[in-house]
């Protein structure tokens, strides 16, 4: 179970103005509210930060660094540039003291697999292999991990067969019985889940004006539902960080790097294509 904790800017994309600060206070909000619920459970997570964010709370990110995974949702939310992939790992290490394994890219955009493996990680989770009308085609991606260019991606789960998509949207707009079912048939098939949410979903967030999709469920009730999913997906296994999942499914070798920060070439093939 991923989340990709970030300053909530989708209001910026329907022409709603929101200052730094109110992005930033309303992914806060719904970080503690995502928080009263991890922290009810035994479910270890993975919490995909924009350095951005981390700058602004700091100690929060520091305090879920202690238990939890923390990697990268590169610097900003909105805009990108190759240089964030590096100066964010190293910003959240500096700010976590341990070391930045993952990748995801806000909006699962897509990069060079080259600019990722120099930025020196180890896995990389922006990849949804299904199709969203408007935003990305990805069926012809693997279901599962597979290596990319000497680089191991992790995609979100989709169900086997119709590749039906298992992230935040499916579950606060699909009937909570078929979500579940959906889960565990795709965990039985694939051994694992990779489930993703932004914290910004689990606070109040009725009064922008950003479509009825993205917005239904909010607040007390979507926390209610992701502690109903979590105590449901406790008898079909464990939570774990996505850094422990893949490194017992198949370990990579965290990345050498130089002084610079910088992963050093690899000389390992890859594993599957």
């Amino acid at each position: 179970m991923s989340f990709d904790v970030e300053e909530f800017d989708m209001p910026l994309e329907y022409d709603q103005t929101l200052t730094v600060y109110e992005q930033m206070e309303t992914g806060f909000k719904g970080l503690e509210a995502t928080m009263s619920v991890i922290n009810g459970s035994d479910a270890l997570c993975t919490f995909f930060t924009t350095a951005h964010f981390a700058n602004w709370y700091p100690d929060s990110i520091r305090q879920i660094s202690r238990r939890h995974e923390i990697a990268s949702h590169t610097f900003f939310h909105t805009q990108y540039k190759t240089a964030d992939l590096l100066q964010s790992r190293l910003e959240l290490e500096n700010i976590t003291a341990q070391p930045v394994y993952g990748l995801r890219m806000p909006r699962l955009k897509k990069v060079p697999m080259q600019d990722v493996i120099q930025a020196g990680y180890s896995y990389d989770s922006s990849i949804n292999p299904t199709w969203i009308p408007g935003r990305y085609n990805d069926l012809s991606l693997p279901r599962t991990m597979y290596y990319d260019e000497n680089m191991l991606r992790v995609p979100a789960s989709v169900s086997p067969g119709l590749r039906i998509p298992l992230f935040w949207l499916a579950f606060k707009n699909m009937p909570y019985s078929l979500f579940k079912y959906l889960c565990i048939q795709t965990l039985k098939k694939d051994g694992y889940l990779c489930l993703y949410f932004h914290p910004w979903e689990f606070t109040d967030i009725w009064e922008f004006k950003i479509p009825g999709y993205a917005k239904r469920w909010s607040g007390e009730k979507l926390q209610q539902r992701l502690h109903r999913l979590i105590k449901d997906l406790k008898t079909e296994g464990d939570f774990t960080t996505m850094w422990q999942m893949v490194s017992a499914a198949k370990p990579p070798e965290p990345r050498q790097l130089n002084e610079a920060g910088h992963a050093k070439p690899s000389k390992q093939a890859p594993l599957a294509k």
